[in-house]
């Protein structure tokens, strides 16, 4: 802890000290604590200059804290995808994860969530068109494998130039979902003719260029919900609880300045 004055104040030398350590930003009011574990929404903060009327911040301070603090994921696929027929829906799928913090991905069209709050998924997907007419493609999300309502977008994919020179379309756009604690979602797709497939394409010459992804998934956190952030849900004179997401990780530790 940072210096304090004696209980009846200090002499000249010892006040001079304090009020320049205090304007510096060397205060008393700052402490960690750990995040109980076990699946616990709460933690008891015991801290005797906590008051009735203190306001309470917190910062993470490990890693696993700030992975609940800023989750985010990308993602992408290094090969071609094909519909077997017109009537079923298919989950895009990724083989590669470029960054994962609190979203990851499984079976390889999940992109799963460790934390409840607000997020923003965007795609883009390369489609090739083989047929000779112009061909749909549906393109929609999926919630714990339910479809989102509204949530749909059709793309059209113009006919193929010559028969060894298929027509192009990268689709793309972004959705915000509101999701809960371990959350996944799936991006679908259909096509109106089977010979509209998602494809890759090599990296290039002539010049050097780069390989094309199949597909590509960004998701990140764009706000808490109300009950997913940290903060102080009731306290009085030395104590407050601490209210958090469900919490089975290890070490994970804040920061905190008492104000007040």
């Amino acid at each position: 802890m940072f210096r304090t004055l004696p209980p009846f104040g200090g002499d000249q030398r010892q006040t001079a000290e304090i009020i320049r350590g205090i304007m510096d930003g060397k205060t008393n009011n700052t402490g960690t604590i750990t995040l109980a574990t076990g699946g616990a929404t709460t933690t008891t903060l015991d801290d005797r200059r906590i008051s009735a009327d203190s306001v309470i911040l917190f910062a993470p301070d490990s890693a696993a804290a700030f992975a609940d603090s800023a989750p985010y994921g990308a993602f992408q696929d290094s090969t071609d995808q094909t519909a077997a027929n017109t009537t079923t829906a298919y989950a895009i799928t990724f083989n590669t994860t470029d960054f994962s913090n609190g979203v990851t991905l499984s079976n390889s069209s999940r992109l799963n969530v460790k934390n409840e709050g607000l997020y923003d998924l965007q795609f883009s997907i390369q489609f090739k068109n083989t047929t000779n007419d112009g061909q749909d493609v549906d393109i929609w999300f999926r919630v714990n494998g339910t479809d989102v309502a509204n949530s749909n977008s059709k793309f059209f994919l113009s006919a193929r130039k010559s028969s060894g020179d298929p027509s192009h379309l990268v689709a793309a756009l972004n959705f915000f979902f509101d999701l809960n604690v371990n959350d996944y979602v799936e991006i679908m797709w259909r096509v109106s003719d089977i010979g509209v497939s998602i494809e890759h394409y090599a990296a290039g010459t002539s010049p050097t260029r780069p390989a094309v992804p199949s597909a590509i998934a960004t998701m990140q956190y764009v706000a808490p919900a109300a009950s997913a952030n940290i903060y102080a849900s009731s306290q009085g004179q030395g104590t407050a609880t601490i209210t958090h997401f469900a919490n089975s990780t290890a070490n994970k530790t804040y920061k905190y300045v008492v104000i007040g």
